[in-house]
């Protein structure tokens, strides 16, 4: 069953392009996805999530599994970046130990849908509440890492974090805003109105992935060629801290939540690492953090482990956990 469903997340063809795009840039090819379409797909990829999410949404009530599902979200958030940053602390300086914290507390949107589309190929199709939990857990690890870097560093810029800044920042960053915007679109629109762009928002999804992750492969395969630089210490821990997140969350979910679903999509967020609402704070209020440092750790080295490895093991641990 695990070579099973390693051997099946390992031909899947929208990862397959994420390695094409890897295998470009070490060719020296010119394939390149345009920024403006770039820009687009993912603009896509978070309106049909949260849109299909919102549907979802409507046809469930709220309970106290959802409430307490939303409170450990965000209780995940913020925890991982309190322990990773002392983790961090130890081999880098304070700033970069608070961005990569904050990245790996935050979540990664286009890890989730890929989740989504893994979940998919199991038959099995996620729970509204999910992606609204996704949103939430955007902003706590932000936080978090910058209160940690005003604690522990000595200098005077570090007082001049304005905190309720970073809230607003965090809470409207546009794949935030998008993906919370089309989630209540999603959730008011009946179901006769959301089958007029049920194509769009359904047929169409995989193969914008696909090319999505194809733009992934080729910026992640440019930016390993610098990464290497900073030693063996940051590529361990893109690699065994997210899984140790997932596997912790995937069995410990268990006591929030008895469906499978939500157990996996838990653990994927709490194993993805975000590298597009944590670079774009870190620049505004960190700018001491090196971005070519966070930004491959999260981007070319956890995205790749967790949709090849990770995803096949989380998936395992709700099973057997």
């Amino acid at each position: 069953m695990n070579i099973h469903l390693l051997i099946e997340n390992l031909t899947n063809p929208a990862l397959l392009f994420f390695v094409l795009g890897i295998i470009a840039v070490y060719v020296k090819s010119d394939l390149e996805i345009p920024e403006n379409s770039s820009k687009f797909i993912s603009l896509y990829l978070l309106f049909a999530i949260g849109f299909k999410g919102g549907q979802e949404l409507s046809h469930e009530t709220f309970t106290n599994e959802i409430g307490w599902s939303m409170l450990f979200g965000i209780s995940i958030s913020a925890l991982i970046p309190l322990y990773t940053f002392f983790i961090l602390k130890r081999k880098l300086n304070v700033f970069d130990a608070g961005a990569i914290a904050a990245a790996y507390g935050s979540v990664s949107a286009v890890t989730f849908v890929t989740a989504v589309s893994y979940l998919e190929s199991q038959q099995l199709s996620l729970h509204g509440h999910m992606v609204a939990i996704m949103a939430l857990m955007e902003s706590p690890a932000i936080i978090v890492g910058l209160v940690l870097i005003s604690i522990f560093n000595k200098e005077e810029q570090a007082s001049r974090i304005k905190i309720p800044a970073v809230i607003k920042h965090s809470l409207t960053n546009g794949s935030v805003l998008l993906i919370l915007g089309s989630l209540v679109i999603g959730y008011l629109a009946n179901a006769k109105q959301a089958e007029g762009i049920k194509p769009f928002t359904n047929d169409l999804f995989k193969g914008f992935l696909a090319i999505f992750l194809l733009d992934m492969g080729i910026t992640s395969g440019r930016k390993l060629q610098s990464f290497f630089s900073f030693g063996i210490f940051p590529l361990l821990f893109a690699i065994v801290i997210p899984l140790l997140n997932g596997c912790i969350v995937a069995i410990v979910s268990s006591f929030v939540t008895t469906d499978i679903t939500n157990r996996f999509m838990f653990a994927v967020l709490a194993a993805s690492a975000s590298y597009i609402a944590v670079p774009a704070a870190m620049k505004i209020t960190v700018p001491k953090a090196n971005p070519g440092l966070y930004l491959p750790m999260a981007l070319a080295v956890t995205f790749p482990v967790n949709i090849t490895i990770g995803m096949p093991l989380y998936f395992l641990c709700v099973q057997n956990f």
